[in-house]
C-alpha cells in the first residue's frame, strides 16, 4: 500500500494543530523543512492543512450528516483524514473524487485498522452520491446557525458579530475571512529600492504588484519559497502583512530618537520602524521569552539594523530606568488574534467567548506601565490585530481615564489617504479585511501633554 507522501504530511500537520494545538504557521513550516517536497507538493501540504482547518466546521456539518458514528466518538486520526477527504470532495476542484477516496483509505489503513479505512471509504462515496441533499440550517429559523455552518466560523463568534455589525457586514466579513489574502513584504530601504528588487525578483521569475497603500509594501504573487531567495538572505525585505507597516507609520519614528518597542517579537514593527529611523538612533525591542527574543536579533542582523537593541523583559512591569525617557513608545499588545483569521485560520477554532476576559487586564496593564516611559511631548501608540472592540477602543477609553496626561492625537499626516475614516473617533483607525483589504487591525495613537 502506497502512501501519498505529501497527503500525509498534511495529516501529520492537523494531528498536531488540532489534537495538540500547534500554532499552523509553525507545525507548516516545521514540516515543510523536514520533507523533501518539490515547489508542488509543498503548495499542495498548505492548501491541504490551511483549507481543511478554514472550512473545518462545514466540513464536519458534512461528515455529521453522512456519519453513522457521531463525531465526538471518531478517533483523531481518523476524523482528520475524513477532514481532508471532505475538503478534497467539495473544496479542490482539480482532486479526481477517486483519488480524494482511495487516498484517504490508504491513510485509513495505516492510521487506524481495517474496519477505520471501510468506514472511511463509505462516508466518503456517500458523500460523492449524495452531494445535492447537504443543506445548511435554515437561516430564517437561526440565522447566526445558518452562517456559523456556511462559513465555517464557531456560532458564538457569529453571534458576537451579528450583534454588534448587523447581518450584511458580518456575512462580508466572515467571507473575506475565507478568502486567501495577499502575501506582503515589506521593501528594506536601508539595503535597496523598490525598483531593485522588483528587479531581482523578476529575475527569479516572481512576479510583484504594488502594495495597496505603502510605499514599502509589495505583493508576491508567487511566494513559494519566498525565503530561499537570495534576496530575503541578503535582507533586501521582510515578510510583513501591509495592516502591520501601518503600525510604524503611525508611530512615525525619527531620526536619532529613542523608541520603545514593549511586545516586540518576531520584530517585523521594530525592524520598521529601525528602517523609518534610517537606521539612526535606538529601538529597545523588547519580549518576555527568551527564545522570542533570538528571532528579534536574527530579524535584525539579516535587515542590517544596528540600532536595535533586543531585550528580556516582562511589559507588564516598569522599568525604572527609562521613565519618561522615550520619544515613541509602541504597544503592540497581546490579543485574541480575530483580525488574522484569513491567514491564521486555526484562531477560530483555538479561542472561546471567555478568552477576551482574561486577555483585555493583560492588555489595560501592559498599555499602563508602558506610558510611564513617554517623555513629555512623546508618542504611545496602541495597536492589535484584532477587530474587538472590548480590545481595543475600551481600551484606550479606560487607560485616558486613569492617565490624564495622555490625550489621542490626529494620524491625519500619516495614515494613507483611504483609510481616514470619518465615522471612527480622533486617534483611532479600525481596519477590516473586507472593506480594507488587508488583516484587521487596530491603532490608535496618543501623547503625552508637555
Amino acid at each position: 500500500m502506497a502512501i501519498h507522501i505529501p497527503r500525509e504530511v498534511a495529516l501529520k500537520i492537523l494531528y498536531e494543530i488540532n489534537e495538540k494545538d500547534a500554532y499552523s504557521n509553525i507545525a507548516v513550516n516545521k514540516h515543510l523543512e523536514s520533507h523533501s517536497l518539490n515547489p508542488l507538493d509543498k503548495a499542495f501540504v498548505t492548501d491541504m492543512v490551511y483549507g481543511t482547518l478554514k472550512w473545518r466546521l462545514s466540513i464536519d456539518w458534512v461528515i455529521g450528516h453522512f456519519s453513522s458514528v457521531k463525531i465526538k466518538k471518531i478517533s483523531p486520526w481518523i476524523l482528520n483524514i475524513l477532514r481532508m477527504g471532505v475538503y478534497q470532495l467539495l473544496y479542490m476542484e482539480k482532486v479526481p473524487e477517486s483519488a480524494a477516496v482511495n487516498e484517504s483509505v490508504n491513510l485509513a489503513k495505516r492510521y487506524g485498522h481495517t474496519a477505520s479505512s471501510r468506514f472511511v471509504n463509505a462516508v466518503l462515496r456517500s458523500i460523492i452520491k449524495k452531494k445535492d441533499e447537504i443543506h445548511y440550517p435554515d437561516s430564517q429559523k437561526d440565522l447566526e446557525a445558518y452562517l456559523s455552518v456556511k462559513y465555517s466560523h464557531p456560532e458564538w463568534m457569529v453571534k458576537n458579530w451579528v450583534g454588534r455589525f448587523g447581518r450584511e457586514f458580518t456575512e462580508k466579513l466572515l467571507q473575506s475571512n475565507n478568502e486567501i489574502p495577499d502575501f506582503s513584504v515589506r521593501v528594506n530601504r536601508i539595503k535597496v529600492t523598490k525598483e531593485e528588487l522588483v528587479e531581482k525578483f523578476k529575475e527569479k521569475d516572481i512576479p510583484t504588484e504594488n502594495g495597496k497603500y505603502l510605499e514599502e509594501a509589495l505583493v508576491i504573487k508567487k511566494p513559494m519559497a519566498i525565503t530561499k531567495t537570495d534576496a530575503f538572505i541578503l535582507g533586501d525585505f521582510q515578510i510583513q502583512d501591509e495592516s502591520s507597516m501601518l503600525v510604524a507609520r503611525a508611530l512615525d519614528p525619527q531620526k536619532d530618537e529613542l523608541v520603545m518597542d514593549v511586545c516586540s517579537a518576531p520584530g517585523g514593527k521594530a525592524t520598521h520602524i529601525a528602517e523609518l529611523m534610517d537606521n539612526k538612533g535606538t529601538v529597545i525591542a523588547r519580549d518576555i521569552h527568551p527564545h522570542k527574543i533570538e528571532l528579534i536579533k536574527e530579524a535584525a542582523r539579516r535587515l542590517g539594523l544596528q540600532i536595535i537593541r533586543a531585550e528580556v523583559f516582562d511589559a507588564q512591569s516598569v522599568d525604572p530606568d527609562y521613565i519618561k525617557k522615550a520619544d515613541r513608545v509602541l504597544v503592540d499588545a497581546p490579543c485574541t488574534g480575530l483580525g488574522i483569521i484569513r491567514r491564521k485560520p486555526d484562531i477560530k477554532w483555538a479561542r472561546d467567548i471567555e478568552d477576551k476576559k482574561e486577555i483585555t487586564k493583560l492588555q489595560l496593564k501592559i498599555l499602563s506601565s508602558a506610558s510611564e516611559y513617554v517623555k513629555p511631548g512623546g508618542v504611545l501608540v496602541y495597536s492589535t490585530c484584532t477587530i474587538e472592540s472590548e480590545e481595543n477602543e475600551e481600551i484606550v477609553e479606560a487607560f485616558l481615564k486613569t492617565k490624564g496626561e495622555f490625550e489621542l492625537c490626529d494620524m491625519e499626516d500619516v495614515l494613507p489617504i483611504p483609510l481616514k475614516k470619518n465615522n471612527q473617533p480622533r486617534g483611532m483607525v479600525q481596519l477590516y479585511p473586507h472593506i480594507d483589504g488587508m488583516d484587521g487591525f487596530f491603532i490608535a495613537k496618543m501623547k503625552r501633554r508637555k
